[in-house]
C-alpha cells in the first residue's frame, strides 16, 4: 500500500523525534548519572548539546503535531502527542532533579 508525501514526512519526523529523545537521554545519563563523580568542573558543553537538541526535538515534535492536525491524521496526532507528554515530563524531571 502506498503512502502520500504527508504521512511519509510525519512517519521520517516522528522517527526523528523518537531519536533524538533517546540521544537527549542517552547524553544526560553519561554526564549525569554515570559521570566521573571526581570531576570538578561543570560540563558546559554537554549541557549546550542538550539544549540544542531539546529545541531540535520541541521544533520538530511541534511541526509534526501541526501537519497531523492539517491533515487530519488521528494515528500520529495521537504518536506526536504522546511525544509532547514525555518531552514535558522528562522536562519536569530534569528541573525538579537539578533544581
Amino acid at each position: 500500500m502506498k503512502q502520500s508525501g504527508k504521512v511519509q514526512f510525519l512517519f521520517w519526523l516522528f522517527s526523528l523525534s523518537v531519536m533524538l529523545y533517546l540521544w537527549i537521554i542517552w547524553v544526560a545519563v553519561q554526564t549525569f548519572v554515570l559521570g566521573d563523580a571526581t570531576r570538578s568542573e561543570f560540563p558546559e558543553d554537554r549541557v549546550a548539546l542538550l539544549f540544542i537538541l531539546y529545541g531540535i526535538l520541541v521544533l520538530s515534535t511541534l511541526a509534526g503535531t501541526t501537519v497531523a492536525i492539517f491533515i487530519n491524521n488521528k494515528r500520529y496526532i495521537n504518536r506526536f502527542g504522546v511525544m509532547v507528554i514525555l518531552i514535558f515530563i522528562t522536562f519536569l524531571a530534569g528541573k525538579g532533579f537539578f533544581g
